[in-house]
């Protein structure tokens, strides 16, 4: 079968010149479509629980707070990794789905189990509270600069600055850090 193959593309390169070229052409016209991402978004289904309580140490957290909450969420259909940590003063359990389920789905089947646990952690100890949604790239600004016709790589790289500088700072809760070119979210602890 190899052989008659080479045999034929031996015999007819103007066809198998034709076909490359063809090959070629569709190829470089699908790539002008492709929509590519810069920085892919590949994390996974998940759900956060955070609970405040700056009153308890890390062993009470673990001990009032933290397992509670992870025995009645331990049960949700499509629920692939279950981990938490517990600080002084904090309880984080995140809630790993698998890429099938809905997102909002299992924010209400958490939400659903925490009615439960609420009445199992004593009072004054935190309320638990679901994380908002958002990826690992979902506090990451993204922004495009494409450039006009004769227009240099300085002046793009000036206008991507001031684009960036005048949309961040027109954003709640962010701040210039002085003398760079970097911003972070001021977050107020719940």
């Amino acid at each position: 079968m190899l052989t008659k193959i080479i045999e034929f593309s031996i015999k007819n390169k103007l066809i198998i010149g034709l076909f490359i070229a063809a090959l070629i052409g569709y190829g470089a016209y699908e790539l002008k479509r492709l929509p590519i991402d810069a920085v892919p978004d590949i994390t996974n289904n998940q759900v956060q629980v955070i609970t405040v309580s700056p009153s308890l140490g890390a062993t009470d957290i673990e001990r009032l707070i933290t397992f509670p909450i992870e025995q009645a969420n331990s049960n949700i259909p499509g629920l692939q990794e279950l981990r938490s940590f517990s600080r002084f003063g904090l309880s984080v359990v995140t809630l790993v789905f698998d890429d099938g389920i809905d997102v909002y789905w299992a924010r209400q089947q958490i939400t659903e189990r925490l009615q439960q646990v609420q009445d199992q952690i004593p009072k004054g100890f935190g309320v638990p509270a679901l994380a908002p949604v958002t990826t690992g790239l979902g506090e990451i600004y993204q922004y495009a600069v494409r450039p006009k016709k004769d227009m240099k790589i300085s002046m793009m790289r000036g206008a991507a600055y001031h684009t960036g500088l005048d949309r961040q700072e027109a954003a709640a809760g962010c701040s210039r850090r002085s003398g760079s070119k970097q911003f972070w979210r001021a977050v107020k602890a719940i």
